[in-house]
């Protein structure tokens, strides 16, 4: 027994024991053995967790092939996912006109707030506790995205790019994207032109108004519906919006028909082709 002993212990002060400093390093080894395995198992769960997210594109998550500054993991590349996005976004959006969900939060109540709150609620896993927080009386509209969901996605809570230019990793950390995006950033960086002519927009795209004489928020946009879902009147021209909020008012939601707007008292506000104010319609970049 004392024999044992005696391998276990230290060589005396100032000298070195190479058979000594072995065996100390395999024991260091064995007892890591198991912290290695560990971490191997939970990398391993982490993988299959986020299997939906990696299957399309597994090496390729960050690449940005069109460079139009979205990584590829982050779009929504299957048909299936971009039809149920459209569904939830629309719904989601119009839902607001008729109870603003306790969800939306006061001081993001703004035009470019429900474009905001409608596509993070579009991403999100849409459960029993999602319907009780968020859902009101909306009804389930269809199937979730499959690709991830928005406690999964690359870019996490941040979905909106700030800046021109090609996709790169060093975005995240450069603070290229951001949870914030007012209604220029939504259509410089993160949407893409479809045209001025409304027989081009599918749901879920978006109108913008440049309002150049107004400083503090010059850009407006609403989100076209098509055909809505309560209240349709068999028209498939809807657009819902808020109308923005000052320090005199709150502003409201409104939900009204492209032919109503075409016939608005002001004509800066008519979405018609010859209509300087109008930019057009505007599609997200993770459908296009």
């Amino acid at each position: 027994m004392k024999r044992e002993r005696d391998k276990l212990s230290p060589p005396p002060h100032g000298r070195f024991d190479p058979a000594f400093a072995s065996l100390i390093f395999l024991l260091c080894l064995f007892a890591l053995l198991p912290v290695a395995a560990c971490n191997q198992s939970l990398e391993a769960r982490a993988t299959r967790t986020n299997a939906p997210l990696t299957t399309p594109n597994e090496r390729g998550i960050w690449s940005d092939s069109d460079a139009d500054g979205i990584p590829e993991g982050a779009e929504l590349r299957q048909f299936e996912d971009r039809a149920n996005f459209r569904r939830w976004f629309v719904a989601i959006a119009e839902n607001q006109f008729y109870e603003v969900s306790p969800a939306w939060t006061r001081e993001q109540q703004d035009c470019a707030g429900l474009v905001r709150f409608s596509w993070r609620e579009a991403l999100r896993r849409h459960d029993r506790p999602w319907f009780k927080a968020v859902g009101g009386f909306l009804e389930p509209i269809g199937p979730d995205v499959r690709a991830y969901t928005l406690e999964r996605s690359p870019l996490g809570e941040r979905l909106f790019r700030t800046d021109f230019g090609a996709f790169s990793e060093s975005d995240l950390r450069d603070g290229k994207f951001s949870e914030f995006a007012d209604a220029r950033t939504l259509k410089n960086y993160n949407t893409t032109y479809v045209g001025r002519d409304r027989s081009q927009a599918q749901p879920g795209d978006l109108l913008f108004f440049h309002q150049p004489w107004v400083q503090r928020f010059p850009y407006h946009v609403m989100i076209f519906l098509g055909e809505a879902r309560h209240e349709s009147e068999g028209a498939a021209d809807w657009v819902v919006y808020h109308t923005g909020s000052s320090a005199d008012e709150e502003g409201t939601i409104r939900k009204v028909r492209l032919g109503v707007l075409d016939r608005h008292p002001n004509r800066r506000w008519r979405p018609l082709p010859d209509n300087p104010n109008f930019l057009g319609f505007y599609r997200l970049k993770i459908l296009d």
